[in-house]
């Protein structure tokens, strides 16, 4: 794989990258570890995580899938000068209060959480620090709309900021990101850098696959113009994209209960567990089989080819699945499969936004 550069950065990773949220919880540690074996040699250069995880979040869980990548680093003394690490610091508790006290996410807090992830990570730098999702009030994971009357910030985005550029300034970050980002918060956090001369954000990671483009809808457009970078996350729609719901349903007899929408109750209340979700990705695997595909070639092909994305974060728990996900890449498709998709769009639009 040709690497990419994320954003004006000096960063150069694979355009596959190797998310871990399952770490520590479906997936135990030595498991964990064989997985980051076998991407790293696939070649796979760009792991994010995130001091939240795993997922779904608990409190018992909290800060595990850092310190199981730590751990294994440790045991791999050789990795660490290989590899883009990314992770990310959470936004306001959003009803976890094991994240911190209170509801935002003040200057403090950042460089608290920063110096909690390079100790669980065992690590002296991370190359991408993110911002988990917007200490603003911001319309994410499943909400439709804004809404000012739920504005409850306490911390400016330029406050922000300077406590990112103190954390580059230390040696402790090397570049920053936003996750569940939207384009106004695109556009003032690289407006706030560029006026006072602090660190620039490289990435934004949002949601992007067969049924949830709203990156198309405006922030695709933002993130051009800025030469700001998408990590594309959940391109199989948490499973619903492969196929392994399609006959069952996402729970009851027959449900893949390996799958984290048949698993965890809390995960089918949110966007993917919708059952316009599901009737939608049926559609689009019904496309894949019908064009001699599997539905998981053609989601991650569909992630992997588009001009939006500078990478794809794929999310697994088995060697297998890690292989099935990167033999796809190199996997294009034809004008007509793209208009097939595009018309599936059209008429489902997005039901996991």
């Amino acid at each position: 794989m040709n690497k990419v550069q994320l954003g004006a950065s000096d960063l150069h990773v694979t355009p596959v990258c190797l998310g871990t949220m399952t770490f520590g919880e479906q997936v135990d540690e030595a498991a964990s570890h064989a997985i980051l074996d076998r991407s790293l040699a696939r070649g796979i250069n760009f792991l994010d995580t995130a001091e939240m995880y795993s997922v779904p979040a608990r409190a018992e869980t909290f800060g595990a899938t850092e310190t199981i990548i730590g751990n294994w680093l440790a045991k791999n003394k050789g990795a660490r000068q290989q590899l883009v690490l990314a992770t990310k610091v959470a936004g306001p508790s959003r009803g976890m209060p094991w994240i911190r006290e209170g509801t935002g996410m003040t200057a403090d807090d950042i460089t608290a959480s920063c110096n909690a992830s390079l100790k669980r990570l065992q690590t002296d730098v991370i190359d991408l620090y993110q911002i988990h999702w917007p200490e603003r009030h911001v319309p994410a994971f499943g909400a439709l709309y804004y809404n000012p009357s739920q504005e409850r910030t306490t911390t400016s985005i330029h406050e922000q900021l300077e406590a990112l550029g103190r954390l580059v300034s230390q040696g402790k970050v090397r570049h920053i990101g936003l996750s569940n980002e939207s384009p106004y918060g695109v556009h003032e956090f690289v407006r706030l850098a560029e006026q006072h001369g602090l660190p620039r954000v490289a990435t934004v990671q949002n949601p992007y696959c067969l049924i949830n483009r709203t990156v198309e809808n405006g922030l695709d457009e933002t993130m051009h113009r800025l030469g700001v970078s998408l990590l594309a996350y959940s391109p199989l729609g948490f499973g619903l994209l492969t196929g392994k719901y399609d006959a069952s349903g996402l729970e009851g007899a027959g449900a893949p209960q390996d799958g984290r929408i048949a698993r965890y109750e809390s995960v089918r209340k949110q966007r993917w567990g919708r059952p316009e979700a599901l009737a939608a990705a049926r559609r689009y695997n019904q496309l894949a089989q019908g064009h001699g595909l599997t539905p998981t070639q053609l989601a991650l092909a569909f992630c992997y080819t588009k001009w939006q994305v500078a990478s794809t974060i794929i999310g697994v728990t088995s060697v297998a699945q890690l292989d099935e996900d990167l033999d796809a890449y190199g996997t294009t498709l034809s004008a007509g499969v793209l208009e097939e998709i595009d018309k599936i769009r059209w008429e489902s639009r997005d039901p996991a936004l």
